[in-house]
């Protein structure tokens, strides 16, 4: 009978945006409130139960790689947007900016980061590789077009932002990091 399908799919509909909701609820209660947060309150904050993030995140470990997996495959599909939607070096530079807005993420994150009971090499060494990716898929794609010059690994463009970023993450450092971000543009350009 049809009728039996369609509340199968509906729970699995339901499921995926339930975890989505956890784990947007986790990322800005890990932010505020880092080790310190818990897991009821990003359940409740997600508008569920505890037995709901529970069923998605059998430990907090898990909930936390999950959040910064889902901001590193935003990353890596932003890579991808920009590329399709605007000509090579905006899609550069607009990816950049989303870059920043990662760093700021992760240094939200960072105390509840350190707590991975497995530590985070694995975690970094799989969200470096998509990274290392996405910078250069966009960098090919400026070079091809003409508009930019690489005289350098695309990752230092990334290593220039993170290192702004990690002098003293917070408001100021994003925005000398966004400022920076039109002056490496700048310096990759190629003059005509």
């Amino acid at each position: 009978m049809p009728a039996k399908a369609s509340p199968v799919r509906k729970a699995r509909v339901d499921g995926e945006r339930n975890r989505q909701r956890l784990v947007e609820a986790a990322k800005m209660v890990f932010a505020e409130k880092a080790a310190n947060a818990s897991l009821e309150e990003i359940a409740r904050t997600a508008g569920v139960g505890i037995g709901t993030l529970y069923r998605h995140f059998p430990t907090r470990d898990a909930l936390i790689e999950a959040v910064y997996r889902h901001e590193v495959d935003q990353l890596a599909l932003a890579a991808k947007r920009l590329s399709t939607k605007h000509p090579p070096i905006i899609a550069l530079r607009e990816w950049l900016l989303v870059f920043v807005d990662y760093l700021d993420a992760k240094y939200g994150m960072a105390a509840v980061l350190n707590l991975l009971v497995g530590g985070t090499s694995a975690l970094y060494a799989e969200s470096g590789a998509q990274m290392k990716q996405a910078i250069a898929e966009l960098t090919d794609d400026a070079v091809a077009s003409g508009d930019i010059r690489m005289e350098m690994e695309p990752l230092d463009l990334l290593r220039a932002l993170a290192g702004v970023m990690n002098r003293e993450p917070g408001p100021d450092s994003k925005r000398a990091a966004r400022r920076l971000v039109d002056i490496l543009i700048a310096g990759v350009r190629k003059q005509k």
